[in-house]
């Protein structure tokens, strides 16, 4: 009965009965939220705002201040981004 509980407890935790621990929703990043955050390390929001790219051109500057400036945002972190500012600043 004892080994029961804990298979059982075991199932509950690892999500395998039951609704999932976690979904999707939560752990996508808020790309408005790392723009203000890592982008304003650098420079003020308001250069960046004043801006309308496509989502490509959005990409490229992204990428470029990761790469070549060393911006610490990882690569998910850049993709939040770049939807953000292609959704609200894009042509």
């Amino acid at each position: 009965m004892k080994k029961l509980m804990v298979y059982m407890l075991v199932m509950v935790l690892l999500g395998v009965w039951g609704t999932p621990l976690y979904s999707a929703e939560q752990t996508k990043l808020d790309g408005n939220s790392l723009f203000e955050k890592k982008c304003g390390l650098c420079h003020g929001l308001k250069r960046v705002k004043s801006k309308r790219k496509t989502a490509e051109e959005w990409q490229k500057t992204v990428m470029r201040m990761k790469n070549a400036h060393g911006c610490p945002i990882s690569d998910e972190e850049a993709k939040a981004i770049i939807q953000y500012l292609s959704d609200h600043y894009g042509k």
